[in-house]
C-alpha cells in the first residue's frame, strides 16, 4: 500500500488537528471493530510525541477493539516500569487506572527464550546476497511470540538517521525492537563492518535489507505510523502505511530535517548527552552522529555528568572487550567471536573507524568521556577521560571558525560534511 502523509511546511510543524485527521484517515473504526491491536512503541531513548498519537488512537478505537495493548520495543535496553511507560505515553497514573485501565503494557523480553518464537532461518546464500558478500552464514530469526496474539501490529515511532541501519524506523521496531538476539547480533556487526560513517544517513543499506527481509517473515498484518520529529518534539511529518512504505517516505523527510551539513571538519567536538541517554550504550549516539565531521586526529568529548554506567544491560561484557576499532576486533576474532556480536559492534561504533597495523591499533580520532564514569574505568575500556567538572560548556560555543563544535543536545541530529572524505562514502 502507498503511504498517506501529512507534511508541515519547511521549518514548520503539524498542528494537532492535522495529526488527528491523518490518524482518523488511517485507522478506520469499522476496520478495527472487534479486532485485537498491538501498538509497538519506542522506549524513552527516542524523542517523539508518542503519547499524543496513542491518545488519539485510543480515543478512536479503544471502545471498538477487542484489545488495544502496548509493547515497548526495547531491543536489549532495560525494561520500563509502568510509571515510565505512562510517562512515555504522556498519561498520568490516575489516567492509567481509569480511562486506559483496559490497555495492557508489555516490555519486550529479548533474553527470555520462553517469550520468543523462531520464525525460521535466513539461509547462508541469502545472507551472502543481502550483505553484499560480506557474510555467508545461516541466521535464525526469532521474535516476541506475543505479537501472534493480535490481528494487527501498529508501529508508532520516529525515524532518525541511524548508525547501524542508515535510518531507523519501520521494520526496525520489530528487528531488533521485539526480536531475539541472533538476528540483532548479526546485523549490528554487519553494520560495524561496513562502518558508521558509510551507513548513517544512507537510505538503502545492507542492514536495512536484512531488517526488511526479517520483517517479511512476520505473518501478522502490520502497519506503521512513522514520525519525523523536530528537536522541539513537534512533527515535521507523519506517514501511515506498511512498515516499508511509511518508512520509505519518512526517511526521505528525515534526510531533510535531521542532517546538518558542514563545510569543514572539527578538531574538537563537545557532544552533550541529553538526560534520555543514561549510559554509554545509548549515549554512544553522541559519537555516531558526529563522527562524520570529526577531523583526523581530533577529539570528540561525550559530555554527560548524569551518565554513570557503561551499559545497564551489557556493562560486564563491554568491560571485558573494551572499545576498539573494527580492524582491531577482526584481528582478535578468534578470541572475541564467541561474544555477542552486538557488543562488538557497539565497541567499534563508539571507538570510531581506524586501523590495526603491525600489532598496533590506530584510531582515526580520539573519544573522551566527561561523564560520571570513573577515570580508571575509562582507561580500562580504552577511552579517554576528562573530569566533567573542569569543562565550561559555554567556552566551546561560537568557535566553529576555530575548528571547535558544540552540540548541546547530541544523538539525533546527524552532522555530515558537504564534501565527504573517502572513508565516509558508501
Amino acid at each position: 500500500m502507498k503511504a498517506i502523509s501529512e507534511i508541515a511546511p519547511e521549518n514548520g510543524s503539524l498542528a494537532p488537528a492535522q495529526v488527528e485527521a491523518l490518524v482518523a484517515q488511517a485507522m478506520s473504526v469499522d476496520e478495527h471493530r472487534g479486532r485485537r491491536l498491538l501498538v509497538i512503541i519506542p522506549d524513552a531513548t527516542r524523542t517523539a510525541p508518542v503519547g499524543q498519537i496513542f491518545k488519539m488512537l485510543h480515543e478512536r478505537l479503544g471502545a471498538v477493539t477487542q484489545s488495544l495493548d502496548v509493547m515497548v520495543a526495547l531491543g536489549t535496553h532495560p525494561p520500563m516500569s509502568e510509571e515510565a511507560i505512562c510517562t512515555r505515553l504522556e498519561m498520568t497514573l490516575e489516567e492509567r487506572r481509569g480511562r486506559y485501565a483496559r490497555v495492557q503494557f508489555f516490555n519486550h523480553e529479548w533474553d527470555n527464550p520462553a517469550a520468543l518464537l523462531q520464525l525460521g532461518v535466513l539461509p547462508a546464500a541469502e545472507i551472502r546476497a543481502l550483505s553484499e558478500g560480506r557474510f555467508e552464514m545461516d541466521v535464525p530469526v526469532t521474535i516476541n511470540r506475543r505479537v501472534f496474539d493480535y490481528d494487527r501490529l501498529l508501529i508508532i515511532g520516529p525515524v532518525f538517521p541511524h548508525e547501524v541501519v542508515g535510518f531507523s524506523g519501520g521494520n526496525k521496531y520489530l528487528f531488533p525492537g521485539v526480536a531475539g538476539a541472533e538476528v540483532l547480533n548479526f546485523f549490528h556487526w554487519l553494520g560495524a563492518v561496513v562502518s558508521n560513517p558509510k551507513i548513517i544517513g544512507s537510505k538503502w543499506t545492507a542492514v536495512r535489507r536484512v531488517v526488511d527481509r526479517a520483517g517479511s517473515m512476520v505473518s501478522v498484518d502490520k502497519r506503521c505510523l512513522a514520525m519525523v520529529v523536530r528537536p522541539d518534539k513537534s512533527l515535521a511529518g507523519l506517514f501511515y502505511g506498511t512498515p516499508e512504505t511509511a518508512w520509505d517516505a519518512a526517511s526521505d523527510l528525515s534526510a531533510q530535517v535531521h542532517i546538518v551539513h558542514k563545510d569543514r571538519p572539527f578538531h574538537t567536538i563537545l557532544s552533550c548527552a541529553p538526560p534520555m541517554y543514561d549510559d554509554i550504550w545509548v549515549g554512544g549516539k553522541c559519537m555516531y552522529k558526529l563522527e562524520p565531521v570529526l577531523a583526523d586526529g581530533g577529539e570528540l568529548i561525550i559530555y554527560g555528568p548524569h551518565i554513570r554506567a557503561i551499559s545497564h544491560t551489557h556493562g560486564k561484557l563491554i568491560q571485558e572487550v573494551g572499545y576498539h576499532c573494527e580492524p582491531y576486533l577482526r584481528a582478535h576474532w578468534e578470541k572475541l567471536k564467541h561474544l555477542p556480536w552486538g557488543i562488538l559492534a557497539h565497541s567499534a561504533h563508539v571507538k570510531g573507524i581506524g586501523a590495526f597495523v603491525d600489532g598496533r591499533e590506530i584510531p582515526r580520532a580520539r573519544v573522551t568521556l566527561a561523564t560520571g564514569i570513573p577515570e580508571e574505568t575509562c582507561r580500562q575500556i580504552n577511552l579517554g577521560y576528562t573530569d566533567w567538572r573542569a569543562i565550561d560548556v559555554e567556552s566551546y560555543a561560537n568557535r566553529e571558525d576555530e575548528g571547535v563544535l558544540l552540540v548541546r543536545k547530541a544523538g539525533e541530529m546527524l552532522y555530515h560534511l558537504r564534501e565527504r572524505p573517502a572513508w565516509a562514502r558508501s
